[in-house]
Protein backbone atom coordinates (compact mmCIF):
# COMPACT_ATOMS: atom_id res chain seq x y z
CA UNK A 1 0.00 0.00 0.00
CA UNK A 2 1.41 3.44 -0.66
CA UNK A 3 2.52 5.59 2.28
CA UNK A 4 -0.19 8.07 0.82
CA UNK A 5 -3.22 5.75 1.10
CA UNK A 6 -1.86 4.46 4.45
CA UNK A 7 -1.28 8.24 5.75
CA UNK A 8 -5.32 8.85 4.83
CA UNK A 9 -6.10 5.37 6.45
CA UNK A 10 -4.65 6.94 10.20
CA UNK A 11 -6.29 10.40 10.00
CA UNK A 12 -9.64 8.35 9.20
CA UNK A 13 -8.71 6.27 12.02
CA UNK A 14 -7.88 9.37 13.90
CA UNK A 15 -10.89 11.32 13.21
CA UNK A 16 -13.17 8.54 14.29
CA UNK A 17 -11.55 8.41 17.31
CA UNK A 18 -11.68 11.75 17.70
CA UNK A 19 -15.39 11.70 16.55
CA UNK A 20 -16.15 9.15 19.46
CA UNK A 21 -14.52 11.23 22.21
CA UNK A 22 -16.63 14.26 22.09
CA UNK A 23 -19.22 12.19 23.37
CA UNK A 24 -16.72 9.86 26.06
CA UNK A 25 -15.12 13.27 27.68
CA UNK A 26 -18.56 14.85 28.32
CA UNK A 27 -19.94 12.03 30.36
CA UNK A 28 -16.74 11.43 32.33
CA UNK A 29 -16.31 15.54 32.80
CA UNK A 30 -20.31 15.55 33.88
CA UNK A 31 -19.49 14.70 37.53
CA UNK A 32 -16.59 12.52 38.09
CA UNK A 33 -13.77 14.27 36.93
CA UNK A 34 -13.57 18.05 36.38
CA UNK A 35 -11.70 19.61 33.29
CA UNK A 36 -8.49 20.58 34.26
CA UNK A 37 -8.18 17.53 36.13
CA UNK A 38 -9.25 15.28 33.27
CA UNK A 39 -6.49 16.91 31.61
CA UNK A 40 -3.42 16.02 34.13
CA UNK A 41 -4.74 12.55 33.75
CA UNK A 42 -4.53 12.60 29.84
CA UNK A 43 -1.20 14.28 29.53
CA UNK A 44 0.17 12.62 32.57
CA UNK A 45 -0.71 9.18 31.88
CA UNK A 46 -0.12 9.93 27.95
CA UNK A 47 3.52 11.02 28.85
CA UNK A 48 3.73 7.93 31.15
CA UNK A 49 2.74 5.64 27.96
CA UNK A 50 5.24 7.61 25.52
CA UNK A 51 8.42 7.23 27.97
CA UNK A 52 7.89 3.31 28.57
CA UNK A 53 7.71 3.35 24.94
CA UNK A 54 10.87 5.02 24.51
CA UNK A 55 13.01 2.56 26.46
CA UNK A 56 13.00 -0.02 23.65
CA UNK A 57 13.82 2.68 20.73
CA UNK A 58 17.65 2.30 20.57
CA UNK A 59 19.71 3.47 17.70
CA UNK A 60 18.07 6.70 17.05
CA UNK A 61 19.27 10.13 16.50
CA UNK A 62 18.62 12.18 20.17
CA UNK A 63 16.77 15.30 20.10
CA UNK A 64 19.20 18.61 18.73
CA UNK A 65 19.85 21.28 21.47
CA UNK A 66 18.36 23.79 19.03
CA UNK A 67 15.47 21.49 18.40
CA UNK A 68 14.14 21.66 22.14
CA UNK A 69 12.94 25.07 22.41
CA UNK A 70 10.49 24.59 19.41
CA UNK A 71 9.74 21.36 21.14
CA UNK A 72 8.32 23.21 23.68
CA UNK A 73 6.60 25.42 21.67
CA UNK A 74 4.81 22.94 20.20
CA UNK A 75 4.36 21.62 23.51
CA UNK A 76 2.34 24.74 24.61
CA UNK A 77 0.08 24.53 21.15
CA UNK A 78 -0.04 20.69 20.89
CA UNK A 79 -0.84 19.85 24.07
CA UNK A 80 -1.34 22.44 27.37
CA UNK A 81 -3.47 24.93 25.37
CA UNK A 82 -5.02 22.82 23.01
CA UNK A 83 -5.93 20.52 25.66
CA UNK A 84 -7.05 22.35 28.43
CA UNK A 85 -9.38 24.95 26.38
CA UNK A 86 -10.99 21.69 24.35
CA UNK A 87 -11.69 20.03 27.67
CA UNK A 88 -13.14 23.18 29.46
CA UNK A 89 -14.76 24.24 26.61
CA UNK A 90 -16.33 20.90 26.12
CA UNK A 91 -17.81 21.23 29.46
CA UNK A 92 -19.87 24.30 28.31
CA UNK A 93 -20.61 23.36 25.02
CA UNK A 94 -22.28 20.54 23.66
CA UNK A 95 -20.38 17.45 21.57
CA UNK A 96 -21.82 18.02 18.22
CA UNK A 97 -20.99 22.07 18.71
CA UNK A 98 -17.53 21.32 19.99
CA UNK A 99 -17.38 18.38 16.51
CA UNK A 100 -18.15 20.95 13.73
CA UNK A 101 -16.09 23.35 15.09
CA UNK A 102 -13.01 21.18 15.24
CA UNK A 103 -13.54 20.69 11.74
CA UNK A 104 -12.41 23.63 11.20
CA UNK A 105 -8.55 22.68 12.10
CA UNK A 106 -7.20 21.85 8.60
CA UNK A 107 -8.53 25.05 7.33
CA UNK A 108 -6.48 26.99 10.16
CA UNK A 109 -3.53 24.61 9.04
CA UNK A 110 -3.67 26.36 5.56
CA UNK A 111 -3.49 29.89 7.51
CA UNK A 112 -0.93 28.73 9.59
CA UNK A 113 0.99 27.30 6.80
CA UNK A 114 1.17 30.28 4.48
CA UNK A 115 1.76 32.59 7.60
CA UNK A 116 4.88 30.51 9.48
CA UNK A 117 6.09 28.53 6.47
CA UNK A 118 5.41 30.66 3.43
CA UNK A 119 3.06 27.94 1.82
CA UNK A 120 0.86 29.37 -1.10
CA UNK A 121 -2.64 29.04 -0.73
CA UNK A 122 -4.44 28.45 -4.16
CA UNK A 123 -7.21 30.84 -4.94
CA UNK A 124 -9.91 28.08 -4.91
CA UNK A 125 -8.82 26.98 -1.39
CA UNK A 126 -8.78 31.03 -0.05
CA UNK A 127 -12.75 31.06 -0.82
CA UNK A 128 -13.32 27.83 0.64
CA UNK A 129 -11.49 29.39 4.15
CA UNK A 130 -13.16 32.15 4.04
CA UNK A 131 -16.49 30.08 3.74
CA UNK A 132 -15.23 27.68 7.09
CA UNK A 133 -14.46 30.49 8.84
CA UNK A 134 -17.55 31.80 8.43
CA UNK A 135 -19.41 29.34 9.18
CA UNK A 136 -17.22 28.91 12.18
CA UNK A 137 -17.58 32.47 13.39
CA UNK A 138 -21.75 31.90 12.80
CA UNK A 139 -21.54 28.88 14.95
CA UNK A 140 -19.67 30.13 17.34
CA UNK A 141 -22.18 32.95 18.08
CA UNK A 142 -25.68 31.33 17.09
CA UNK A 143 -24.79 27.64 17.71
CA UNK A 144 -28.22 26.23 19.20
CA UNK A 145 -27.72 23.96 21.94
CA UNK A 146 -30.47 22.94 25.08
CA UNK A 147 -29.74 24.53 28.64
CA UNK A 148 -29.52 20.43 29.74
CA UNK A 149 -26.31 20.03 27.51
CA UNK A 150 -24.67 23.43 27.12
CA UNK A 151 -24.34 25.68 30.62
CA UNK A 152 -22.67 28.89 28.30
CA UNK A 153 -22.41 27.41 24.93
CA UNK A 154 -21.07 30.75 23.47
CA UNK A 155 -17.49 30.55 25.87
CA UNK A 156 -17.86 26.77 25.11
CA UNK A 157 -17.63 27.22 21.55
CA UNK A 158 -15.47 29.99 21.90
CA UNK A 159 -12.41 27.70 23.66
CA UNK A 160 -13.40 24.80 21.64
CA UNK A 161 -11.82 27.21 18.38
CA UNK A 162 -9.09 27.90 20.37
CA UNK A 163 -8.63 24.21 20.76
CA UNK A 164 -8.54 23.82 17.11
CA UNK A 165 -6.55 26.93 16.29
CA UNK A 166 -3.56 25.61 18.68
CA UNK A 167 -3.75 22.03 17.50
CA UNK A 168 -3.29 23.74 13.84
CA UNK A 169 -0.40 25.90 14.97
CA UNK A 170 1.00 22.64 16.90
CA UNK A 171 0.75 20.98 13.17
CA UNK A 172 2.69 23.41 11.35
CA UNK A 173 5.09 23.79 14.34
CA UNK A 174 6.27 19.96 13.78
CA UNK A 175 5.73 19.64 10.02
CA UNK A 176 9.70 19.84 9.72
CA UNK A 177 10.61 18.56 13.34
CA UNK A 178 9.17 15.28 12.46
CA UNK A 179 11.30 13.89 9.70
CA UNK A 180 14.00 13.87 11.84
CA UNK A 181 13.33 11.60 15.32
CA UNK A 182 11.61 8.89 15.52
CA UNK A 183 8.26 9.40 16.65
CA UNK A 184 8.32 7.78 19.99
CA UNK A 185 11.56 9.79 20.67
CA UNK A 186 10.01 12.99 19.55
CA UNK A 187 6.58 12.74 21.12
CA UNK A 188 7.77 11.69 24.99
CA UNK A 189 9.73 15.02 25.28
CA UNK A 190 6.91 16.91 23.58
CA UNK A 191 4.07 15.22 26.23
CA UNK A 192 7.00 16.03 29.36
CA UNK A 193 7.54 19.72 28.20
CA UNK A 194 3.40 19.50 27.98
CA UNK A 195 2.75 17.98 31.69
CA UNK A 196 4.61 20.86 32.77
CA UNK A 197 2.36 23.13 31.23
CA UNK A 198 -0.65 21.71 32.59
CA UNK A 199 0.38 20.89 35.92
CA UNK A 200 -0.40 23.85 37.71
CA UNK A 201 -3.82 24.07 36.72
CA UNK A 202 -4.82 20.48 36.26
CA UNK A 203 -3.12 19.15 39.74
CA UNK A 204 -5.86 20.31 42.33
CA UNK A 205 -8.40 19.02 40.05
CA UNK A 206 -7.13 15.74 39.73
CA UNK A 207 -6.18 15.36 43.33
CA UNK A 208 -10.44 15.87 44.05
CA UNK A 209 -11.41 12.89 42.58
CA UNK A 210 -12.83 10.09 44.55
CA UNK A 211 -11.53 7.19 42.57
CA UNK A 212 -13.70 4.34 44.96
CA UNK A 213 -17.02 5.86 43.93
CA UNK A 214 -16.13 5.88 40.10
CA UNK A 215 -17.93 3.39 38.07
CA UNK A 216 -15.64 1.25 36.06
CA UNK A 217 -17.18 2.64 32.63
CA UNK A 218 -16.05 6.07 33.84
CA UNK A 219 -12.31 3.95 34.41
CA UNK A 220 -12.47 2.69 30.81
CA UNK A 221 -13.64 5.78 28.93
CA UNK A 222 -10.96 7.93 31.03
CA UNK A 223 -8.99 4.81 29.69
CA UNK A 224 -9.98 5.19 26.11
CA UNK A 225 -8.95 9.17 25.81
CA UNK A 226 -5.64 8.44 27.49
CA UNK A 227 -5.07 5.95 25.22
CA UNK A 228 -6.23 5.96 22.12
CA UNK A 229 -7.40 9.78 22.07
CA UNK A 230 -3.91 10.54 23.10
CA UNK A 231 -1.44 8.20 22.20
CA UNK A 232 -2.87 6.43 19.13
CA UNK A 233 -4.28 9.62 17.22
CA UNK A 234 -1.08 11.46 17.82
CA UNK A 235 1.01 8.93 16.40
CA UNK A 236 -1.19 8.82 13.84
CA UNK A 237 -1.43 12.18 12.75
CA UNK A 238 2.61 12.36 12.86
CA UNK A 239 2.90 9.34 10.50
CA UNK A 240 0.18 11.23 8.01
CA UNK A 241 2.24 14.36 8.35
Amino acid sequence: MKPRSLAIIALFVAAIIYGVTFTIAKEVMNIHIKPFGFIFLRVGGAMLVFWILGLFITGENPIEKSDYKRIVLAAFFGVGLNMLAFFKGLSYTTPISASVIMVTTPILVLIFSSIIIREKIPNFRIIGVIIGLVGAILLIMYGHASEDDASNRTLGNILVFINAASYAMYLVLVKKLIVKYHPIIFVKWLYLAGFLFVFPFGISEFLEVSWQEMPIDIYVKAGFVVLFTTCITYLFNLFAL
